[in-house]
């Protein structure tokens, strides 16, 4: 029984931790708003692609996740892609990221992405 609870807490302790570190409502809102008009300035407003890559679920699918963290967070020197950090913690670019996988959200006239 003992063994069985340890693994299960090491096998679900990244995902319960990462659930905890997603954002609420409203900086979800904040962050969708800010990819779809930031990013969107560079990567097409549509995220269809512009002076940058395509950021559409078919374009990141192959892309392993914490690369796409490590863009998003650190930028890419020597290119225009800018380091993100001092607007997003590592958590909300892995957040991003994971949603740029899925297909990343419209921006909500409420402000709420429900």
């Amino acid at each position: 029984m003992r063994f069985s609870a340890v693994l299960s807490a090491l096998l679900l302790g990244p995902v319960s931790a990462f659930a905890q570190s997603a954002p609420d409502a409203t900086r979800s809102a904040e962050l969708v708003r800010m990819v779809r008009q930031d990013c969107g300035s560079c990567h097409g407003m549509r995220l269809t692609g512009g002076l940058g890559p395509a950021l559409t679920r078919e374009a990141m699918a192959d892309f392993p996740l914490d690369s796409l963290v490590a863009v998003i967070f650190h930028g890419r020197p020597g290119t225009p892609m800018p380091p993100w950090k001092a607007m997003l913690s590592e958590d909300e670019a892995r957040w991003i990221a994971l949603r740029l996988q899925q297909g990343f959200p419209q921006e909500f006239p409420s402000g709420d992405p429900k």
